[in-house]
C-alpha cells in the first residue's frame, strides 16, 4: 500500500482560444471515448459501506462535494460506471483506473487495483486542438500530474491511445523571485520505474513561441534524475515551422526529449517530427570532477523515427552506455521556409565540454563513452550523419549512411561496416573524415564500410587511424592523408575515377600503407605532391608496402619527403622528382605507355633498389629507368631488373 495526499479537482473552464490564430494551425481532433457509459445513479451511499468490501461501480455515483472517509479495505471495482465530485479517504484497499478522474480527489491508503493505467483528456480535463499559451501550460501540468499521482497509486505502465494537445513548456513555473530556467523541470516529466506506451494516435504538441517569449532549450518530455524509464510510440510535434525566430536564430528554440541524468531509460518507436532547436538532447547533472556529478547511465534510443530536425537530431554531451539503434534519421538540419538549419546539421552530435586549467592540465566538465550507433539509416542530413568530436570507445557500425561521419578528438572509435552510399549534396564530399590530433586520439579503427559515390572516400588526419578492410568504389578519389600521424592503411579495395590514395601539401608521420588493392581511372594510383617538404617535416616517414595497383595509370611521386616505396605491384610507371630521403625498392613494375621509372628535377638521397621492371612498350620512346634528374649523385641504383 501507499500512502497519498493528492488534490486533483480542478475546475472546468471553458476558454476563448483567439491568441496565437497567425502562428499555427486548427487540428482535426478524434476524440478518445472512455469506458465510463454508465449514467444511471446508483442507489446506495457509501457512508453505509461496511469494512473488507468489494464495491462494483456500474452505476453513476455523484459525491455532491461530500468527503468519505471509507472503512479499512475496502474495493472499487469498474464496470461501466463512475465517482465525481467529491473526496474518498482510504484506510487500505483497491480502486479500478478506471474511476479516477479530475472531479475525485483520492487520500490515505489505497492502491490500483491494476498496474496498468488508460489515460483519457477528457477525464483530466486536458484541452486537445487549438488552445492558448495559458490553457497549453495547464495541459503540461495536468498530464505529469496525472502520470506522477498514478504512480504513486502502484501503476507501473502508463497507456495513452487518442490524444492530440499542445503543451506549453517554455514559461518558468516557479513563484521564486528570480528563479532559474530548468528546461528538464519545465517539461512534462516521466516518473522513475515507469512505462510510457503511446499509439500512432497520440501526438503530443509543442506550444509555438513567440519572438521574445522562446528560451533555448525548452523541451516537450523529459526523463530528470530518475531511473528505470521506458517510453515507446507516438508522435513528438516540435514547433518548428509554427514559432516566431529572430533575425539570427542561433541556437532558439525547443527539443522534444531531455535525458538529465537518467538512468535505465528506453525510447522505442517515437516518432520526433521539426524539433525548432533538435529532438533529444543527453546530458547530466554537475561536472564530472565535481562532488553532485550524476551522470547519465545506460540510454537506449530504438526503432524511431527523426524528421527535420532543426540544427541535430541527437545531441549526447555526457552520458554513458548509450545505444543508438534501427532509427531513421531524415534532413536533419535543412533550412526550411520558416527557419534556417542552424549550427552543426549533423543528425547525431557527440560533443561533451572539457577544457585546460592555468597548470595545462585537461579538465573534462562532460563525459561521453561506451556510446554504440548500430543498425540506423539516414539521409538528407545538411553536416551529415555523425559528428564525434570528443569521446571515448565510440562504435558506429552497420549503418545505412547518405551523408558523412567525422570524428575528432575521441579514442577507441570505430567506424565499422556501414555502408555510405553519397545522396544530395553529399556526391561532392567525403564519407569519412578521421580529424583530430593531440594525447587525447588514439586507438581508432575505420573498417569493413562500403563507400560509393562521393568525390573523396575517407580522409585520414589524425592520430593513431586503423584504416582498414574497406570498401571505396565509384567515387572521385579513395583516400587522403592530411596531417596522419601513426596511421596504418591496409588492406583496403578502391576503384575510383581519380587517385586512389594521395596526400598533397600536408605533412604526415609514421603512416604505413600495406596491402590494398587499387584501381584509379584516368589519374594515379598514389599521389604524393608537397608532401613532408618543409624543413621541420623532412625526418617525418611513410611507408608503401605490399600494394596492388592494377590498372594502367601512374605513381606519381614530387617534391616530397620521407617516403618507403616497396614490394608493390603497379601496372604503370613511377614519376619520382624533386625528392628527399626517398627508397624505392624491391617493386614488380609493367609500365605501359611510359617509363617504368622516370626521375626528374632535383633530388636528395634517393635510393632505386632491386625492382624487377617490364620492358616498356613503346620501347623506342620509353626505358625502364629514364634518370632525367639534375642531381645524379644523390641517386643510388642498385640491382633492378629490366625484362
Amino acid at each position: 500500500m501507499k500512502i497519498l495526499s493528492y488534490y486533483l479537482c480542478i475546475a472546468i473552464i471553458l476558454i476563448s482560444c483567439k491568441d496565437n490564430d497567425d502562428i499555427y494551425n486548427e487540428i482535426d481532433i478524434v476524440a478518445d471515448v472512455p469506458e465510463n457509459i454508465i449514467k444511471t445513479p446508483c442507489d446506495f451511499k457509501l457512508s453505509s459501506i461496511e469494512a473488507n468490501s468489494t464495491i462494483v461501480m456500474d452505476c453513476y455515483l455523484d459525491l455532491e462535494g461530500e468527503t468519505i472517509t471509507l472503512p479499512n479495505n475496502v474495493n472499487f471495482d469498474f464496470k461501466g460506471g463512475d465517482i465525481v465530485n467529491g473526496k474518498l479517504i482510504f484506510s487500505g484497499g483497491t480502486i479500478d483506473g478506471r474511476l479516477l478522474n479530475h472531479k475525485l480527489d483520492i487520500e490515505g491508503t489505497v492502491e490500483l487495483k491494476d498496474s496498468t493505467f488508460k489515460f483519457y483528456a477528457v477525464r483530466w480535463d486536458v484541452k486537445e486542438g487549438k488552445v492558448n499559451s495559458e490553457v497549453a501550460l495547464e495541459n503540461n501540468f495536468k498530464l505529469e500530474r496525472v502520470m506522477f499521482f498514478t504512480k504513486e497509486l502502484g501503476a507501473t505502465t502508463f497507456l495513452i491511445d487518442r490524444l492530440d494537445a499542445y503543451f506549453e513548456v517554455t514559461k518558468v513555473t516557479s513563484t521564486t523571485t528570480n528563479a532559474n530556467w530548468y528546461p528538464s523541470k519545465e517539461a512534462i516529466n516521466i516518473p522513475s520505474d515507469f512505462n510510457l506506451i503511446m499509439t500512432d494516435n497520440t501526438h503530443l504538441r509543442v506550444f509555438p513561441a513567440k519572438l521574445g517569449t522562446s528560451r533555448e532549450g525548452a523541451t516537450l518530455l523529459a526523463v530528470r534524475e530518475v531511473s528505470n524509464v521506458t517510453i515507446t510510440g507516438g508522435t513528438l510535434h516540435g514547433d518548428r515551422e509554427q514559432r516566431q525566430y529572430s533575425e539570427d536564430d542561433g541556437q532558439e528554440g525547443s527539443h522534444l526529449f531531455h535525458i538529465h541524468s537518467g538512468k535505465n531509460v528506453t525510447l522505442d518507436g517515437i516518432k520526433f517530427i521539426e524539433g525548432s532547436v533538435g529532438s533529444i538532447t543527453i546530458y547530466s547533472t554537475g561536472f564530472s570532477f565535481n562532488p553532485n556529478y550524476d551522470p547519465t547511465t545506460g540510454v537506449v534510443i530504438k526503432n524511431c523515427e527523426f524528421l527535420r530536425s532543426r540544427r541535430m537530431a541527437i545531441a549526447l554531451t555526457d552520458g554513458r552506455d548509450v545505444l543508438i539503434e534501427g532509427n531513421t534519421f531524415i534532413d536533419t538540419g535543412l533550412p526550411s521556409p520558416n527557419s534556417k538549419g542552424g549550427e552543426v546539421g549533423y543528425a547525431i552530435n557527440i560533443e561533451p565540454d572539457r577544457y585546460r586549467d592555468d597548470n595545462g592540465v585537461l579538465k573534462e566538465r562532460q563525459r561521453v563513452f561506451n556510446t554504440r550507433i548500430k543498425g540506423n539509416t539516414e539521409r538528407g542530413s545538411r553536416g551529415g550523419f555523425l559528428t564525434a568530436t570528443i569521446g571515448q570507445d565510440i562504435t558506429a557500425e552497420d549503418n545505412d549512411i547518405g551523408t558523412r561521419v567525422v570524428y575528432s578528438l575521441v579514442s577507441g572509435t570505430k567506424i565499422i561496416n556501414n555502408r555510405f552510399k553519397a545522396s544530395d549534396d553529399a556526391i561532392d564530399s567525403w564519407a569519412i573524415f578521421a580529424a583530430g590530433t593531440g594525447e587525447t586520439v588514439f586507438n581508432n579503427e575505420i573498417s569493413g564500410n562500403t563507400i560509393e559515390g562521393y568525390s573523396l572516400g575517407i580522409v585520414v588526419g589524425s592520430n593513431e587511424a586503423f584504416v582498414h578492410h574497406n570498401i571505396i568504389k565509384d567515387c572521385g578519389a579513395g583516400i587522403q592523408l592530411s596531417k596522419a600521424f601513426k596511421a596504418r592503411i591496409n588492406e583496403n579495395t578502391i576503384n575510383v575515377t581519380g587517385n586512389g590514395i594521395q596526400a598533397t601539401n600536408t605533412y604526415s608521420d609514421d603512416v604505413e600503407i600495406r596491402e590494398n588493392t587499387v584501381t584509379s581511372g584516368g589519374s594515379f594510383h598514389l599521389y604524393f605532391a608537397q608532401l613532408n617538404n618543409k624543413d621541420e617535416h623532412k625526418n617525418y616517414k611513410i611507408t608503401v608496402d605490399g600494394n596492388k595497383f592494377l590498372n594502367i595509370n601512374s605513381i606519381a611521386l614530387s617534391s616530397s619527403s620521407g617516403i618507403t616505396f616497396s614490394n608493390n605491384e603497379i601496372n604503370g610507371g613511377i614519376g619520382v622528382g624533386n625528392v628527399n630521403k626517398y627508397e624505392i625498392s624491391s617493386n614488380i613494375i609493367k609500365p605501359n605507355e611510359s617509363h617504368g621509372i622516370r626521375i626528374y628535377g632535383t633530388n636528395s638521397s634517393l635510393s632505386i633498389l632491386n625492382n624487377t621492371i617490364s620492358e616498356p612498350t613503346g620501347a623506342d620512346r620509353y626505358k625502364c629507368i629514364d634518370d632525367e634528374s639534375i642531381t645524379p649523385n644523390e641517386i643510388t641504383m642498385s640491382n633492378n631488373i629490366c625484362n
